[in-house]
C-alpha cells in the first residue's frame, strides 16, 4: 500500500500531469446478498462466512457461462482469493517462460514466442490492474484447456507408446483449433470489441486491450497452420514429424538431422517448460 505522503506529492501530481482527474470517493453499490446477511444474520461476519460470501458473489455468478456478465457492474466487481492466486500463478509462469527462452535452444519461432510472452504478460497485468479479471480468467482458461493433451502426448512418447502419442496429438490439434480459431474470436473478441462497448461505453484502454488480443489472434492463426500440417502428416504417415525449428542456433543440430524420423517429443527443449499457449515446446513443427 502506498504511503500517504508519496501518494500526495508524487502519484497525484504525475496523474494530474497526464490528464487523470480525481473523481472523488466511489459510493459502494447496493448488494442484496450482503445486505441480507448484514440485516438478518450478523453485522460482524467471521472469516469463514466472508470466504463463503466471496465465492457466492464471484464463482457462483453467471459470468463464467454468460460472458456479458463480465461487464455488468464493472468496475465494482469483487476479486476472490481463487482468481487472485490463479492470476499470480499464470503471471509467474509466463515470466519464467520469458526468461527461460533465452537459455533454451533457440528455434525459428523465437521471435514469435517472444512477442507472445510479451503480449500475454501485458494482458494479464493490464486486466488485473483494470479489474477485468472476469474476462481475463476466461481468456486464460481458454488457453490452458488444450495444454494437458500436449503434455500427455509427450509422456506417451517418452514411454514409447507411439500410437497413443499420435492420437493425443491429433486430439490436441483439434482442441487447439476449436478454442483458438473458434471460441476465442467469436466469444472473447466479440465481447471485448463490441459487448464491452455496448454495456459500459467507450473507455480509454479499449484500443490497448483489443490491440493485444488481436495480436494474440494472429499468433493463433500461425500456430494453428503449423500444427495442422503436423496433425495431417500424423494421420497420413502414422507418425508425427520432427520439429523443423531445430536447425537454427542449436547445439543439437546434427542430432536432429540423424533423428528426423523420430516423433515430436524426442527433441524437446532442455528445460521442458515450453507448451502451446503460444509457447510451443519440444518438437512440434512439421518437416517439409
Amino acid at each position: 500500500m502506498m504511503k500517504p505522503r508519496p501518494k500526495r506529492f508524487i502519484a497525484k501530481p504525475c496523474a494530474l500531469h497526464i490528464g487523470i482527474e480525481d473523481s472523488g470517493p466511489y459510493q459502494a453499490q447496493p448488494n442484496a446478498i450482503l445486505e441480507k446477511v448484514f440485516v438478518s444474520i450478523t453485522k460482524y461476519p467471521d472469516k469463514k462466512r466472508l470466504e463463503g460470501l466471496s465465492k457466492q458473489l464471484d464463482w457462483n455468478s453467471p459470468w463464467f457461462w454468460d460472458i456479458r456478465q463480465c461487464w455488468h457492474n464493472y468496475p465494482f466487481q469483487p476479486l476472490s482469493s481463487g482468481l487472485y492466486y490463479y492470476y499470480i500463478m499464470e503471471l509467474a509462469f509466463y515470466w519464467s517462460l520469458m526468461f527461460s527462452q533465452f537459455t533454451d535452444i533457440k528455434r525459428k519461432d523465437f521471435l514469435i514466442m517472444f512477442v507472445h510472452h510479451l503480449v500475454t504478460i501485458g494482458l494479464i497485468s493490464f486486466s488485473y490492474i483494470n479489474n477485468m479479471v472476469r474476462v481475463g480468467t476466461l481468456i486464460m482458461c481458454l488457453h490452458d484447456v488444450s495444454d494437458f493433451l500436449l503434455e500427455a502426448a509427450k509422456l506417451a512418447n517418452y514411454a514409447k507408446y507411439q500410437r497413443l502419442c499420435d492420437t493425443l496429438f491429433v486430439i490436441f490439434s483439434a482442441v487447439f483449433m476449436v478454442t483458438r480459431l473458434g471460441i476465442y474470436p467469436f466469444w472473447i473478441l466479440n465481447t471485448t470489441l463490441f459487448e464491452s462497448w455496448e454495456i459500459i461505453g467507450p473507455y480509454a484502454s479499449w484500443w490497448l486491450l483489443n490491440g493485444l488480443l488481436l495480436t494474440l489472434q494472429v499468433l493463433h492463426v500461425i500456430w494453428s497452420y503449423l500444427i495442422a500440417r503436423i496433425a495431417l502428416k500424423a494421420l497420413i504417415r502414422g507418425k508425427v514429424s520432427k520439429d523443423d525449428r531445430s536447425d537454427v542456433e542449436s547445439s543439437s543440430e546434427e542430432d536432429d538431422v540423424t533423428t528426423c524420423t523420430k516423433s515430436p517429443c524426442d527433441s524437446s527443449s532442455s528445460n521442458g517448460a515450453n507448451r502451446v499457449n503460444g509457447h510451443m515446446g519440444g518438437s512440434y513443427w512439421a518437416e517439409e
